[in-house]
């Protein structure tokens, strides 16, 4: 009686499908002015299109009918994958050694149970490697993966549904309910046989052993852990779903992440009266290796303009003997492919990069994509370069600034194919002489496109090549350089001054999606930039921003020995010049002086070679304090075995105390625990307990204390 109800159910519902779909094949009027045009757009023979009633709603299937797709038997979505830039358009970014985390969202329709894999390669790899993922609980799944070696990494998720868990669980709730399991088991062995048919010769002969047990009754064999990791090991991958596209991580080497910078201009380094050269630098390389750094930072070395070339404090007229500015690039003797004549030459150049490798430092060449008036491009290649009304080159301004000195190049150029191939030269020239660090002026003033490709294009044939980006610019034009593949960017550190502001933006740095590709190197000063909070507040003002560079970010520089000397003179009022600046003149330091902070740089250097935790910037965590010129702040390793502690005064002027609120499950401490705090700047130890310490901050000592956490 049922069996005949269905059925008389089903044919009504039959017949009223047909009858709808009759309608639907039924012409519709054409109005008499549109009979003739109908007709002439029909094809003789064609099959009329079906037509809709006159009151059929218009839906948008209508119009554009849908396809089915590839494999309909997918039923499983994969979606939300991190790390993912801009939707996969660029490459997250990663240092040789690293582990992946792969997050995504992964999940079917219906009750029946999903496995999630992450698949990954390097880019140069045919083979995709697979790691099972981990469900964390609301459809969200992680697996990880390590980066071994320099280039592009490819990753994405794919995903099935489960039917061998389903049934395993379907099966245990079963026997749980006293049910009669001889069905459920057959179904079983024929998912295990299934299996059988895509392992491997052994395996098969497992799963067929094990499809006899489950067959003949036995549960305990369908619960086997053997059979589970047999049967994951093979998974039914003619219905999984993949991601819609493959995403890219590139590698760098360990420099990118973790460097520290060291700015000098070669011409100042020479005898009493002479002009520095590069064999001048090399001899006198022990000064900047004993304070610890490890990247030595030039100006740019080239020839430099005689036309319209600048005197002292940026004057507009030279006098007889002024060096010029290192960045007005170019003169009858060369451009970007040679080497200033005071400073030597090549042979010297390799030499200096010869004795750097021998103490374990690298040479960074500042790059600068711009003109003096006697670059030999400026005739060769004219249309380079832009022209004003009157047809003449237009120089470089910004307004009511001048730079008579620098023709910008113009990437609107006619020739800009030409241009991009010569700027790429330029890198690939210096890249040959074994200088794989570039310090990029001004990358924000040229065309994103060029530095997508030229960036690529070096690191094809150079992939250790690191690129800084000398960028102090708006937020989104920064971060899109970083995209584009610079591997460090300048920051906005040098103008970031109480804790709040500190705070806010290390946090947008190191927790926000633009971790994933923005390495920041943080700079107290520049012969650019002299802040003003290092103008009127003396040395002290020195050493916590020292600290904070050097503690917060993982890569941080400073220009020196401007910074070491406390050179904090002023061009005028209101003004982020220096007074007598050394872009424009020979300088004499006394890097003797007893004021020098060589002692500290020297200190905290050491620590950060030494801790571990100091080389990464991700593992940042703040601790409240109770006073709002005390900052606090921890970094520590993966595996809690490195743990930094740093305590930094803002006031340069008053001693300031007060207690610090730890977070101690982030150092690795239990509630209430003593542990000892070593404090690597005054080589002196303390005893604490609990989550609330005491500190006091003494500015004419040092004003921060930087404490290895010891359990």
């Amino acid at each position: 009686m049922e069996t005949a109800l269905h059925e008389r159910e089903w044919l009504l519902r039959r017949q009223t499908h047909e009858m709808e779909r009759m309608t639907n094949e039924m012409p519709i009027e054409v109005p008499a002015k549109e009979k003739k045009s109908a007709t002439k757009k029909s094809t003789a023979g064609a099959k009329a299109p079906a037509k809709r009633p006159a009151n059929a709603a218009k839906t948008k299937s209508s119009e554009t009918p849908l396809t089915k797709p590839a494999n309909g038997r997918s039923r499983v979505v994969v979606e939300g994958i991190k790390p993912q830039i801009d939707g996969g358009r660029f490459a997250a970014k990663r240092v040789v050694g690293d582990s992946v985390r792969v997050e995504a969202d992964v999940f079917g329709d219906g009750h029946d149970m999903v496995r999630a894999h992450l698949l990954y390669r390097r880019a140069d790899e045919t083979e995709w490697r697979t790691e099972e993922m981990t469900a964390l609980g609301n459809d969200h799944w992680t697996a990880s993966f390590v980066v071994d070696q320099m280039g592009f990494h490819e990753y994405t998720v794919v995903g099935e549904v489960d039917h061998f868990q389903t049934w395993r669980s379907e099966l245990k709730k079963r026997e749980d309910a006293g049910q009669d399991l001889d069905l459920p088991l057959k179904t079983g062995a024929l998912l295990i046989e299934a299996a059988a048919k895509r392992a491997t010769k052994e395996e098969a002969a497992q799963l067929k052993a094990f499809a006899e047990k489950v067959r003949g009754g036995s549960t305990a064999a369908a619960f086997d852990g053997t059979l589970l990791a047999i049967v994951n090991r093979n998974p039914e991958t003619e219905m999984q779903t993949r991601y819609e596209r493959t995403l890219r991580v590139w590698v760098d080497r360990e420099r990118a992440r973790f460097s520290s910078w060291y700015e000098l201009f070669p011409r100042s380094w020479g005898k009493p009266g002479q002009h520095g050269t590069l064999r001048d630098v090399a001899a006198q390389l022990d000064y900047v290796e004993e304070m610890g750094f490890d990247v030595l930072y030039l100006p740019p070395i080239h020839p430099i303009g005689r036309s319209f070339r600048k005197g002292k404090n940026n004057t507009t007229e030279a006098k007889p003997g002024d060096v010029g500015s290192p960045w007005a690039i170019g003169a009858k003797e060369g451009g970007h492919l040679a080497i200033l004549a005071e400073l030597g030459t090549f042979a010297d150049l390799e030499y200096l990069i010869e004795q750097l490798r021998e103490r374990k430092m690298e040479l960074a060449m500042d790059i600068a994509f711009q003109c003096a008036p006697d670059h030999p491009w400026v005739t060769e290649h004219p249309e380079w370069f832009k022209k004003r009304a009157d047809g003449s080159i237009q120089y470089a301004e910004n307004p009511p600034k001048k730079y008579q000195d620098i023709y910008p190049l113009d990437f609107e150029s006619s020739d800009w194919q030409g241009l991009w191939d010569a700027l790429k030269e330029v890198f690939m020239f210096w890249a040959e002489k074994n200088v794989r660090i570039f310090r990029v002026d001004n990358p924000h003033t040229k065309a994103f496109p060029f530095w997508e490709w030229v960036i690529a294009e070096v690191q094809a044939v150079y992939p250790d090549t690191i690129f800084l980006a000398e960028a102090f610019t708006r937020p989104r034009v920064m971060e899109r350089l970083a995209k584009l593949g610079y591997t460090q960017s300048y920051t906005y550190f040098t103008w970031r001054n109480t804790k709040a502001e500190l705070t806010e933006y290390m946090t947008q740095l190191t927790k926000t999606e633009v971790s994933e590709y923005m390495r920041p190197n943080f700079w107290p000063n520049t012969p650019d930039i002299l802040p003003f909070g290092l103008q009127t507040s003396g040395p002290n003002a020195f050493k916590s921003r020292l600290v904070l560079a050097a503690t917060l970010s993982s890569n941080y520089g400073m220009y020196g020995p401007a910074f070491e000397l406390g050179e904090n003179i002023r061009f005028k009022e209101g003004s982020e010049e220096y007074l007598n600046s050394e872009k424009y003149e020979i300088k004499r330091w006394n890097r003797e002086a007893p004021n020098s902070l060589r002692p500290l740089i020297t200190l905290l250097n050491e620590a950060r070679r030494a801790n571990r935790a100091l080389q990464r910037n991700e593992n940042l965590v703040f601790h409240p304090t109770d006073n709002p010129q005390v900052m606090a702040y921890s970094k520590s390793t993966a595996d809690g075995s490195d743990v930094v502690l740093t305590v930094v005064s803002l006031d340069p002027v008053n001693t300031q105390a007060g207690y610090v609120t730890l977070d101690l499950a982030s150092l690795g401490l239990k509630d209430g625990a003593t542990f000892g705090v070593f404090d690597l700047l005054a080589n002196r130890g303390y005893r604490w307990q609990g989550s609330r310490n005491y500190v006091e901050l003494r500015p004419y000592e040092v004003p921060a204390h930087v404490f290895e956490i010891r359990k």
